[in-house]
């Protein structure tokens, strides 16, 4: 069976660093995405612009730069999704986000995210973006983070709020991303969900959700993502294969240092369960690039 080079779901880019974080390092440029990419087996990503959200903003990419990036450096980045604040414009919870969004569309975004604004899934703020997304058939990448001293989207274990908006917009694709969401692929608790838990996975509420509510898709991006598959492989092999409609292969690249990173082990975990028939091969082509191809190109 073939290898097949990978469709990266979410990476971070700047056109140069400006900023650097508190540890030194900053967001990585094209030439040093392209790098990792050819050490890793990925054809090219989703350049998803980063800080326009307080929580979690150092140095900042805007929107323009982001679809720069992607006309000046189209072997490493094929799409772009844009930034949306919920309190955009007049900073309400009625405001018409559509008007944003689709101005964003001409420009040839595909999507809204990585939205980590630090709001429970339910507030008005982001129900109004969630109700404009969904109108706009523009997918949503989230991050979830606790309230304060974090970023992210906020909610309670179990994600009940997330459940509420799977039913408010079921026509808009939600792909989830982070400790908080892929914790929740087994039992957890207070202790586990902000870390990586080990061990055998008890089915916990992501797999009942994903099950209930088909927008409901999985960012395997990062550490969280790499992890919730790698941390118990015959369990992570059948949830690959029974979403693998609705899995998506990412990298979460946010630092040059990543290139040298346990999560990018992804690639080959996935290439590795295809050639010894852990996972089918449609499996293996739907998460590897399958999948995103028909959401970024439909």
């Amino acid at each position: 069976m073939k290898i097949l080079p990978k469709i990266d779901i979410h990476v971070h880019a700047v056109p140069d660093v400006m900023l650097v974080r508190m540890n030194g390092e900053g967001f990585p440029t094209p030439p040093e995405i392209r790098k990792i990419y050819d050490s890793i087996g990925v054809e090219k990503g989703v350049l998803l612009p980063d800080g326009i959200y307080p929580p979690g903003a150092e140095d900042i990419c805007s929107p323009r730069e982001a679809r720069n990036m992607v006309r000046c450096f189209p072997e490493t980045f094929g799409w772009w999704f844009c930034p949306l604040s919920p309190s955009l414009s007049n900073n309400a919870p009625d405001t018409d986000l559509s008007f944003y969004i689709n101005q964003y569309k001409s420009f040839s975004a595909k999507g809204v995210g990585e939205i980590s604004e630090n709001r429970y899934f339910d507030d008005p703020y982001m129900t109004n973006l969630f109700y404009h997304c969904e109108a706009c058939d523009m997918p949503v990448i989230f991050h979830i983070g606790r309230m304060g001293r974090d970023y992210g989207i906020v909610d309670d274990i179990g994600l009940p709020r997330l459940e509420k908006v799977l039913k408010l917009y079921p026509k808009l694709q939600f792909l989830g991303h982070s400790q908080k969401f892929w914790a929740e692929i087994g039992t957890c608790d207070d202790s586990t969900r902000d870390g990586y838990p080990t061990g055998k996975v008890i089915p916990g509420r992501l797999p009942e959700l994903m099950r209930q509510y088909p927008n409901l898709c999985g960012d395997l991006s990062a550490g969280s993502g790499y992890n919730a598959i790698t941390r118990d492989p015959e369990f992570g092999c059948a949830f690959l294969e029974e979403f693998s409609s609705r899995l998506y292969y990412g990298t979460d690249i946010c630092t040059p240092s990543d290139g040298t990173s346990k999560m990018l082990k992804l690639s080959a975990f996935l290439d590795d369960a295809m050639l010894h028939g852990k996972i089918s091969y449609l499996a293996y082509e739907r998460i590897s690039r399958g999948n995103a191809l028909d959401l970024l190109e439909k």
